[in-house]
């Protein structure tokens, strides 16, 4: 396909491209079939049905992606007609572009173009999840910190906050404290438990550690055994909400190492900031 004909399909795809008041992106199906070059609306139908099910089968919501709208057209002399149209998310025009014909040029090129769109968002999705599980883990170092101070404030030993902690996670891992729970997922030795848990038990630890910091300040608890007591029932709160949600934290499998988690974000942004200089240069 010639740089040409790239550029000027390029062009073509992105002027019908259009933005929901959220920023969500989508397509209307009858600027898809005309861009994708079928001249009857009943036989690109039939293409959006097998683009459907492909949706399906991927364990995406349909709706989500594919939604029936009515359009009006002008007529001749005047009139007006009510015509069935649909709102194509990019995933949507993906699946459609990959169930046509490659044989024809601008289906050859919306699975590329959609499958390199497509791709892009799924980097950006994850990057959003990576980042927010590397700014919970930094909260919980945080929080956790505030509440190691506090104990040896309140007990003079400051051995007591890692056998507080191991109580906790005791009550939020259903019986399971620290050390077993490192083993279970492979943690290495020396390496904090928290840096190889998925985001949402990371944020269940951090809310059970300002429940118990707040409370610890508000009672005046002053002994180990006054704050196990509550930092234990925290944690048994906490996990008493994930259970009730289906979540057992225990079952949860390890996720990236955070520390290589960081530093792979910022080689990206060194990355992005590098090509950024040279295209400025290049101007």
């Amino acid at each position: 396909m010639k740089k040409e004909l790239i550029q000027s399909l390029t062009s073509n795809f992105e002027s019908y491209v259009r933005q929901t008041e959220q920023g969500v992106e989508f397509w209307f199906a009858r600027d898809l079939q005309q861009l994708l070059g079928y001249e009857k609306w009943d036989n690109f139908l039939q293409v959006i049905g097998k683009a459907k099910i492909a949706c399906e089968s991927t364990k995406h919501k349909v709706p989500d992606h594919f939604a029936d709208v009515g359009k009006t057209i002008n007529m001749p002399k005047g009139a007006q007609k009510e015509i069935l149209d649909m709102i194509l998310t990019r995933y949507a025009c993906y699946l459609i572009a990959q169930n046509g014909d490659p044989r024809k040029e601008e289906i050859a090129f919306a699975q590329n173009y959609f499958a390199v769109q497509t791709r892009k968002l799924e980097v950006i999705e994850q990057r959003i999840k990576d980042y927010e599980r590397l700014m919970a883990r930094q909260k919980l170092t945080f929080s956790e910190k505030e509440l190691s101070e506090l104990i040896f404030e309140k007990t003079g030993n400051e051995r007591n906050f890692a056998i507080i902690r191991s109580k906790g996670d005791s009550a939020l891992f259903g019986g399971l404290n620290t050390s077993v729970m490192k083993k279970k997922l492979g943690v290495p030795d020396g390496r904090p438990l928290a840096d190889f848990l998925p985001t949402i038990t990371i944020k269940a630890k951090d809310f059970a550690t300002e429940i118990t910091v707040f409370n610890l300040k508000d009672k005046n608890l002053q002994t180990e055994k006054q704050i196990s007591n509550e930092h234990v029932k925290n944690n048994q709160g906490v996990r008493g909400v994930l259970l009730d949600r289906g979540i057992k934290p225990e079952e949860l499998s390890p996720e990236e190492d955070v520390k290589k988690l960081e530093r792979k974000l910022k080689s990206e942004d060194k990355k992005s900031l590098k090509d950024l200089v040279v295209k400025l240069k290049g101007k």
